[in-house]
């Protein structure tokens, strides 16, 4: 049996970021790895309330502190390529999942309390609807 072909290693840009790609890139041998991180805005009134999305401005300071993130990690592991995506984390993850055509799917898993477990995690909707094998590196 061959092993995996490609990979798509999904970070956060946390602290733990560094131990999921060095997880996924112990998975992945000889196959090709692509790191991805997905910016999700979720605007905000001033009273505190959620609005529908707006149009995103992608040159905004968000993006663009990602972006220096991103590509300080991916400088840690030459051997991949670094992605970075504006949109829902989780339909992005599996969008660029099928469109690399990943046959393993590398992401870190945090433990959840409170709101967080009542609310659902991205970590649970991309394990049941991946089309490939999933790698949760659990995170503590």
């Amino acid at each position: 049996m061959a092993g995996y072909q490609q990979l798509l290693i999904a970070v956060d840009l946390s602290d733990d970021s560094p131990r999921v790609v060095m997880r996924g890139l112990e998975m992945a041998g000889s196959a090709k790895a692509t790191l991805l991180h997905v910016v999700e805005f979720i605007p905000v009134d001033p009273a505190g309330e959620a609005l529908l999305p707006t149009p995103v401005n992608l040159e905004s300071e968000v993006v663009s502190g990602a972006r220096s993130r991103l590509d300080a990690l991916a400088a840690r592991f030459p051997q991949v390529e670094s992605r970075l995506e504006v949109g829902i984390i989780k339909v992005e993850i599996l969008r660029i999942a099928a469109e690399l055509k990943a046959d393993l799917l590398v992401l870190g898993s945090h433990e959840r309390h409170g709101l967080a477990l009542l609310l659902g995690s991205t970590e649970k909707a991309i394990l049941h609807k991946a089309q490939c094998d999933v790698l949760a590196v659990h995170l503590g």
